[in-house]
Order: C-alpha cells, then structure tokens, then sequence
C-alpha cells in the first residue's frame, strides 16, 4: 500500500496523486476512509505540524521526535537518549511516570558556509547524546 511504503510524510492531496497514479478509480473518500482505518488500526500515525494540514507516516519500531524545516515544511525525524532521558526525569521529579510524548520542534536552516555544512544524509538521525 502506497501510504505504508511512505518514507516522507505525505498529506492527502500528495497520497491522493500518488494512489490515482497506480489506480485511477481510487477516490478522494475511499483514500479518507482507508486512512481512518489504517489510523485506528495502528498501521499508520496522523501527524498535524503547527496548522499544516494532516500528513500520514506508517508506525516504525522506535519512538521518533520531529523537526520541521519551516521554510519547505521538511519533516526531519530523530531520536536523542538524553532528551528521552530528561522527559523521563521531568515527570519523575513532577510525580509522574511518563506514558508517552509527542516532541515538534521548528526551525530553520542556519546558512554557513558551504565547506562548514554538514552533508545531507537521511531523514532519521540518532543523536549522540
């Protein structure tokens, strides 16, 4: 299925071209329905970043946090040990245990000098922290 091969995170305007491509006949409710079913099932997340409309990504094994480019709405996964560290701290410390979270953070590229870049690599990063 289009939307579990998915690496990017796709709204339903995007999944909607990208399934009437392999099959015409799919409508626009047909695709909203499917996408319920898979949300409610657990196969795929429903993601809204800061008013954007909804965007879709399949379930992974590990728990990522996310960074969205906010000059193309870029989505950038990654994990930290010491964020997932401090959150757990932060509870505790409040009289809590943490059950799960959600991180966004917003940002935009910095412009140094092209020999100074970091070269581009894959959308998920693991921190070394």
């Amino acid at each position: 299925m289009i939307v579990l091969a998915a690496r990017d995170y796709p709204d339903v305007d995007e999944l909607h071209s990208r399934v009437r491509a392999a099959n015409p006949r799919i409508s626009l409710a047909t695709l909203y329905r499917t996408l319920r079913l898979l949300v409610e099932s657990g196969l795929i997340e429903r993601h809204t970043f800061r008013g954007s409309p909804a965007r879709y990504r399949s379930v992974g094994d590990e728990h990522q946090d996310h960074l969205i480019d906010v000059t193309n709405d870029r989505v950038v996964e990654f994990r930290s040990d010491m964020i997932e560290r401090l959150q757990g701290e932060i509870a505790a410390m409040l009289g809590y245990r943490l059950t799960g979270h959600k991180l966004e953070l917003y940002g935009e590229p910095v412009r140094t000098p092209q020999r100074h870049r970091a070269p581009i690599g894959a959308r998920r990063t693991r921190l070394s922290t």
